[in-house]
């Protein structure tokens, strides 16, 4: 004998089997006219139906709820401003730390919420070389003093480097980041949460669609007229009955789409205000990014007057050394007579072996314009602001214009208005030419 499926039981009529509970959420009978079939509904699961609903939007099988015009474009807004910021933020930390290494090495001290520890600036590492090579090359020498003037500067330099970086971090960097690890991760929680709702609200749709399709069918199938003379009439009594049961199973539907539908206009509403709290975000990057500005242009404005104040000194120090104690008045020294310029010498003209290892870069080196004008045989030294010097290596003349130098000998030595501050006039007896200033160590 066939067991009767769950929800009913053997009549004693001749209409056989019949209904003795009605249909609910968790199982419900799909009846036509000549079979009865037993399932779950999806909506018996929310979680499993959103997934459902998903799937089948993918595949287009489903409808899907559109969002209003306005709402799609705080959307794109929304992803736009965090697309963009992240770009600016890691552009940013690339240009005040390119160092990739050290950049990973502060990512993860913040994330480990610590402090990152004080780094040596490249201007500051500089200074400090420079600052050591003067001290062995001899701080009293014009090499070693100017090496202690530009370390100095590159001191300064690096400072106001730090200061930019930590003054960028905190006003610009630090707002951006901020946003992104906490105004855009709730944004985007209620995104999902929307999306969910949005999927459930579109579930209910298809569930109620489906329903009032399968009650309309069940109605038609009732309304026949029975024939009893039929050797199954207990159909037309299971459609009856399943009309009543779809009726209930559309006014559940009804309900249950009222509630999705509260839930996704709340959500919606919640992630609407976020999304419009963008503008707030924007206002507050445009602020960061003037002090951004400003703390990058006071930087360069610090880099520009340290780098001229370092100018006047190497300017003040080339007359102190070169030429502010040679040159006489101008009213005793008059320029000397156009001379033809010494020709250009070639690198092969330098000594084959120097005396020391290092030979300075201006050996060989046609001089400027004014040396075009001085031909150190016709012009006289000046009454005063003549100095001794001692030669510290060999150097050959490379033309007739320049004196050959023998070192540890005595010269004098003089300059010229409109002279090359590299070179000067020296003299040996009654020969006289120009001399590079790197090859003489000046006494008092």
């Amino acid at each position: 004998m066939t067991s009767a499926p769950p929800g009913v039981t053997r009549g004693k009529d001749t209409f056989g089997w019949m209904l003795h509970e009605p249909l609910t959420r968790k199982s419900s009978f799909h009846l036509t006219s000549s079979s009865v079939s037993w399932s779950q509904p999806s909506s018996s699961n929310p979680e499993g139906r959103g997934k459902s609903q998903f799937t089948e939007e993918k595949l287009g099988q489903a409808e899907k709820t559109e969002l209003d015009a306005h709402f799609e474009n705080l959307l794109a807004r929304a992803d736009s401003t965090k697309n963009w910021t992240e770009k600016i933020l890691r552009q940013t930390e690339v240009l005040l730390q390119p160092n990739p290494s050290a950049r990973v090495e502060e990512f993860l001290y913040e994330k480990l919420d610590r402090k990152v520890p004080s780094r040596v600036t490249n201007g500051e590492l500089l200074a400090q070389y420079m600052t050591e090579a003067a001290n062995d090359f001899g701080p009293g020498t014009p090499y070693g003093k100017t090496l202690i003037k530009v370390g100095e500067t590159q001191r300064r330099l690096g400072a106001a480097e730090r200061d930019f970086i930590h003054s960028a971090s905190i006003n610009f960097l630090t707002p951006l980041r901020n946003f992104l690890e906490g105004d855009w991760r709730t944004i985007s929680k209620e995104r999902r949460i929307l999306q969910n709702r949005r999927l459930d609200l579109d579930a209910c749709k298809a569930r109620l669609k489906k329903a009032k399709a399968a009650e309309a069918k069940a109605a038609c199938e009732g309304d026949a007229v029975p024939d009893f003379q039929e050797t199954r009439p207990r159909n037309y009594v299971l459609s009856a009955s399943a009309s009543a049961l779809w009726s209930d199973e559309v006014e559940k539907a009804e309900h249950e789409l009222r509630l999705t539908q509260t839930e996704f206009d709340r959500q919606a509403e919640v992630t609407r205000l976020l999304l419009e709290g963008i503008s707030s975000t924007h206002v507050n990057h445009l602020r960061c990014l003037h002090e951004f500005v400003e703390s990058q242009t006071n930087y360069y404005a610090q880099c520009y007057q340290y780098m001229l104040d370092l100018q006047k000194q190497l300017g003040s120090s080339k007359g102190e050394i070169f030429s502010g104690t040679f040159v006489g008045n101008a009213e005793s020294t008059s320029p000397p007579p156009a001379a033809a310029s010494p020709p250009a010498v070639a690198a092969t003209t330098l000594p084959a072996v120097p005396t020391i290892p290092v030979v300075p870069t201006i050996v060989g080196v046609p001089n400027t314009v004014a040396e075009s004008v001085l031909n150190p045989n016709e012009v006289k030294p000046p009454a005063s602001g003549t100095r001794k010097a001692r030669v510290l290596y060999d150097y050959e003349a490379a033309d007739s214009t320049e004196l050959a130098l023998l070192a540890d000998e005595m010269i004098t030595v003089y300059s010229l208005p409109g002279m090359d501050p590299d070179w000067l006039i020296g003299e040996r007896g009654n020969q006289k030419g120009k001399v590079p200033v790197t090859y003489l160590e000046l006494l008092s």
